[in-house]
Order: C-alpha cells, then structure tokens, then sequence
C-alpha cells in the first residue's frame, strides 16, 4: 500500500538514532557515557511531581480545553508579561502537550506551499521537518562560530525578502548554545515589521543563561508582538521532559484557529500535567537555579577540558547545555567522527550535520551529565583521538 507523498519528508531525529545504537553496544556489554541526549539529568524538583500526583488523586483525568485550562494560561500569561514586558493575556496563550507541538501548530498556522521559511542552520533538527513538512521553501541562515554562533547577518540581509513568510529564532541555541545579541534581534524586527511575514521565537532555553550576552526576546520589541509566535515549554527548566508540556503565545487574532487546530490535533494537554506546569511556575525556582548553577560549572569545566585535546576548538557557549566543538582538523566527516568515538572510546555525541548543513566539522556534545561523567567521557575522546 502506497503512503502519502509528504510522509517521504519525515526523517528520525539524529540524537535518537544516536542513542538506539549506543544502547544496542551497552547491550553488548560495552560502557557508553552518553551525550548524545539533550535532556536534564536532574529530577523533576519535588513540588512539582506531588502537584502532579495530589491532581491524579483528585480525579483531574478528564477533557479540557483544547487551549488549556484557564489557571495556567493565566499563570503563563502573567509570566510572559513579567519576563518580556509586555502586556500579555490568557486569550494569546495556548497550552501544548510539548514544545514541538507548539512549533507544529506555529508552523501550520503560518506556512503555505512555496512560502519561504528562514531558519537557523545549524539548528533544531525539527524546523527543517516541518518546514518541507508543510510544503515551505528551506532558506537557511548560517551561525557563524566566530559570532558565538549567533546569525551570519550579511547572508541574513542577502536571503530576506519579499517572498519571506516566516523567520524562526531560537536562543538560546540548539545545537550551538549561541545566544542571539540585543542588536541583531533588533535589526531583524526592523527588517519584518514592514512585512507581513511571522517570526516565531523558540525561547525553551531562555532561562538558561551564563550572564555573558543579555538576552533578549523579539517579542518585547515595539511593534513586534502583532507577528510574534512564542514557542516554550517545561522540559528544560523543570526537567519535565516526560511530561510533555509545552505553550505558545501568539497574536490575539490568531487564537480561535490554534484552538481549532489543537482541537482536531491533540484534543487537549493531559489535566494533571497542567497543574503541575502551575506549580512549576507559581512555586518555589530554587531548584531550577541550582539546575542552571550546576549546568554553568559543567559548561566551565567541559569547555576547558575540549581545549586542552589537540586538534578540538570549543566556543564558550551563552546558554542551554551544549557545546559544539569544531573537529574539523581530524580530517573526518563530522559523521564519521561521531561514529568513531562510539566505537572506539564508546562516547555518544551528535554529528553536527544533524542540525543542518553547516553543521560539517562539528559535534554536539549535551554536558547534561555528571561531573564526573564528563571528566570520563572527554578522557575517553582523548584517548581515542591520541590513536590517529
């Protein structure tokens, strides 16, 4: 029997065929540090989980609205308006269950064929998916290594123009770490805000931060909040990646058809799991800054450990729990290196053509691990490369 054409668009995601093979060598016997994974290694802090739990006892089992219930759109809502600055309502705010459904419905509501989608390279492996998912046209935009992997703005300017429907952002970065500067933001808003394309910010890193580049949201700019879609969620934060939840804002006008969208999509985000997105952002963020705290020294001492192996340059990236070392000087496809530390030092991390294109000579490394996981699994590269 014959699938539709668009099925042929859909690819598995790089870092779980990654960890299918690393788990079928731990299979075999052989130790692997995994960092190929981008998920905290964290628990779910513990008030969040009981909120959880007191609703499942509760018997909130049942339906909701397709956008959410009301008490955490509203929570999301006033925190939006807190952490952007700008007045924002329960009736912007969709609840998802997850992020990359968020970008979903961001990406359907925005995209017709033949419309040109600009999107970082390397970037979330998801956008590019979705983008020929939905019949748009792939215009990626470099990040330059040299820019602290933030856009290459000369090819930016070049590749905008009036057939431009949608600008992704994303930044803090997957892969990169990259935090997009206050400038470069601005200079994109003044180049859409005369159009009538969409951009959709992808903030789920946004409270990751090591103070080097201020962040800054596109959607807190003037005028820039009639073409901004918010896409966030919980996973990163709270380490709640199981739990699948997620949120966009958008533009008031736009809410009837993300409700409707949702409607025949998802139906709704499980009810329990939105009580405990409410605990997430009205309790107690002690946990989720010691989180960020710890994430900071891992990426301190990650960062010094790459530079010391000849051959490896590690940027310092501004947020998230990446890093993505250029290996380019070993003379491997970034494919082949991935592969041979696997086999040979039974270290998982990512190609860097994963995310794109201008991934080639690199890896992603998540420092999501252990202190000590790191320190083994950087020995284990190491020693692997001192072979060649």
């Amino acid at each position: 029997m014959k699938l539709a054409d668009r099925m042929s668009l859909l690819a598995a995601e790089g870092a779980y065929a990654v960890l299918s093979r690393a788990q079928e060598l731990e299979r075999r016997g052989k130790s692997i540090i995994h960092f190929e994974i981008g998920q905290p290694d964290f628990a779910t802090p513990v008030h969040i989980t009981n909120s959880g739990i007191a609703a499942l006892r509760a018997g909130k089992t049942k339906y909701t609205s397709p956008l959410g219930i009301v008490e955490l759109r509203d929570v999301i809502a006033r925190f939006i308006t807190k952490t952007h600055g700008i007045e924002t309502t329960r009736g912007q705010v969709a609840v998802t269950p997850s992020g990359k459904t968020a970008i979903f419905a961001a990406f359907a509501a925005t995209i017709s064929p033949g419309d040109e989608v600009m999107y970082p390279d390397p970037g979330f492996p998801t956008y590019r998916t979705l983008i020929d998912f939905f019949g748009g046209i792939a215009v990626p935009v470099p990040l330059v290594a040299a820019n602290h992997f933030s856009f290459d703005m000369s090819v930016f300017r070049k590749r905008f123009s009036k057939r431009t429907r949608v600008v992704v952002l994303n930044s803090p970065s997957n892969p990169t770490g990259g935090v997009i500067p206050k400038s470069d933001i601005e200079e994109i808003a003044s180049m859409v805000k005369h159009t009538d394309a969409w951009v959709v910010t992808d903030e789920m890193y946004s409270r990751m931060l090591y103070g080097s580049v201020p962040y800054a949201s596109i959607y807190s700019l003037p005028k820039m909040k009639r073409q901004t879609i918010i896409v966030d969620g919980f996973s990163k934060t709270y380490a709640m990646t199981g739990w699948r939840l997620g949120y966009m804002v958008v533009p008031d006008t736009m809410i009837d058809r993300i409700d409707y969208l949702l409607t025949h999509l998802v139906g709704c985000t499980a009810s329990f799991v939105q009580e405990a997105g409410i605990a997430a952002l009205t309790g107690s963020q002690r946990a989720s800054k010691r989180m960020v705290g710890e994430f900071h020294e891992r990426r301190d001492i990650i960062v010094r450990k790459l530079n010391r192996i000849s051959g490896i340059r590690c940027q310092v990236p501004d947020g998230a729990f990446y890093v993505f070392p250029d290996v380019s000087s070993f003379g491997m496809t970034s494919e082949k290196f991935a592969s041979y530390v696997l086999s040979k030092a039974g270290v998982a991390v990512l190609p860097g053509t994963a995310f794109g294109n201008n991934g080639q000579g690199y890896i992603r490394i998540s420092y999501a691990a252990k202190v000590r996981d790191i320190e083994e699994g950087v020995n284990r590269i190491s020693r692997a490369l001192s072979y060649l």
